[in-house]
Parts: structure tokens; sequence; C-alpha cells
């Protein structure tokens, strides 16, 4: 074997135990889809399911971003429709992506699936605190340089008393 194909950068392990600095890596995985253009991550551990030709049965007297409910096998999910909460039209042709956040699920309508990633923890930037009412929490450049993530704070996706 030649020296050149024995060759590993020093910068890929960690000095102090030789560990790969790959496996030392804080990250999270994360669920990104599109959303009028915007590319919008969740937490992967969240997501139950992602559905495509969904009847969704209208419910009267709720705000406009809540487009319904859907049963899942037996339950019923609300679904919420970002665009409409970004004060977008919607979209006929929308899939679900359902979430299971501290027990409780809600299905989030999305334009498409784009990818599964993992994110540095690091790299995931804050939003100011005064940009609370923007959904997202934080954002980040995406490893493969396809784009920016916004990454949806889904404790701010349905309105609290």
């Amino acid at each position: 074997m030649s020296q050149e194909a024995m060759f590993v950068p020093e910068d890929l392990f960690d000095e102090t135990d030789g560990s790969r600095l790959s496996d030392t890596v804080d990250s999270q995985k994360f669920l990104i889809f599109m959303c009028d253009n915007l590319k919008l991550g969740v937490v992967a551990e969240w997501v139950v399911e992602i559905l495509t030709n969904q009847v969704i049965t209208y419910l009267p007297m709720v705000p406009d971003f809540i487009r319904g409910i859907i049963n899942m096998r037996g339950q019923m999910v609300p679904i919420l429709d970002i665009r409409a909460r970004l004060g977008k039209l919607p979209l006929e042709d929308s899939l679900v992506i359902v979430l299971n956040i501290d027990g409780t699920q809600l299905g989030i309508l999305a334009d498409g699936v784009d990818q599964m990633t993992d994110i540095p923890k690091a790299d995931i930037l804050p939003i100011p605190a005064h940009s609370a009412q923007l959904l997202v929490s934080g954002m980040c450049t995406l490893p493969d340089g396809s784009g920016t993530m916004m990454v949806l704070d889904c404790d701010q996706l349905m309105p609290h008393d």
C-alpha cells in the first residue's frame, strides 16, 4: 500500500483520545421540508409519519391556519397549514407531516419533503428574541450547501391561551 493511500488528515481526529471528530460532534437529525420556497426543519424524532392524499375534515370556529382534522387509524389529528400561518395562499396538493410533540400529535401541511440530515447543534444560529412570532427558533446553512434551513419552533405552532 502506498503512503498516499494511508494518509489521513490530522484534523479529523481528536488528539486527546484518537477518536474521529465526526463521531464526537454533537448533532441532531432533522427532517427538512418545503413550504412556500422555504426550507423548514423539524427534529426527526418528533416525526411520526408522512401522509399523502389525506381527507381533511373542516372544523368550524377555529383559526384559519387550522385546516381541520384527519382520522389517523382511529386517532383525530389536527392539521395546521403553515402557509396560511405565514399569510400565503394554501396549496391543494400538500402532504401531511404528523408530529408527536410532548405526547400531542399534530399534522402540518407541507409542499414536499426535501431531505433528512444530521446538523451539528453548534451550526444552528438562534433567531433574535424580538422575532418570536416567526415560528422559527433557529437557522443554519445545510451541510450539503443546498441552502438555508429554518428550524420550526413547534411550541409556536398552536396558539396558547
